[in-house]
């Protein structure tokens, strides 16, 4: 079964890790119902008592446009290379098939998550 986790915003920006396809995950997450009653599952790392822990494989990491449409991307970086402040990271997103730059300066990001 795949679970799809929100990642972004300040919280991964702040001091979220990067996270790469086939790496095997953790997280803590709230669980939040919207206004259609879909479950969605946001990834916090700041709140000591996440609602609930999602584990698995990363299958897919997606970018989340403003306007709703998603990129794949070939890996997340970290919060720190986001913002520029990683020496070893430029904090770049790049195709997973061809290794192109994607243009895209959104901070929220999906990950399907195979348990």
């Amino acid at each position: 079964m795949n679970v799809t986790v929100e990642i972004g915003d300040w919280e991964h920006v702040c001091c979220g890790e990067a996270i790469e396809r086939n790496d095997v995950i953790d997280l803590g997450c709230s669980r939040i119902q919207d206004a259609y009653g879909q479950v969605r599952m946001i990834e916090t790392h700041h709140d000591s008592r996440p609602e609930t822990r999602v584990r698995g494989r990363v299958v897919d990491i997606l970018v989340l446009a403003d306007d709703g449409v998603t990129t794949p991307i070939l890996r997340l970086p970290s919060g720190a290379a986001l913002r520029g402040c990683d020496d070893n990271d430029d904090g770049h997103l790049e195709s997973p098939w061809t290794g192109e730059l994607v243009d895209e300066r959104s901070n929220h990001f999906l990950l399907i998550v195979k348990r």
